[in-house]
């Protein structure tokens, strides 16, 4: 392989190394974060759900019919 253009002394800069390691590390860990972010956005989404009066209101009053629950 030919040398870097940008590569003068024949050594990286430490920026340039820990960029390579962040995108390295994103790489290999890509699965991972992707799950985490989707329970993030899944969470974030239900809860915003949950907090409007109307959807609440499923949770908490029963619609008419038999009473089978004691509350």
């Amino acid at each position: 392989m030919g040398r870097r253009a940008g590569n003068r002394n024949g050594e990286e800069s430490a920026f340039s190394r820990a960029v390579a390691a962040v995108f390295a590390f994103v790489k290999f860990a890509e699965f991972e974060i992707l799950f985490i972010l989707f329970f993030i956005v899944a969470f974030v989404i239900f809860k915003e759900l949950m907090a409007r009066p109307e959807y609440n209101q499923i949770l908490v009053k029963k619609p008419g019919g038999i009473d089978l629950w004691p509350y």
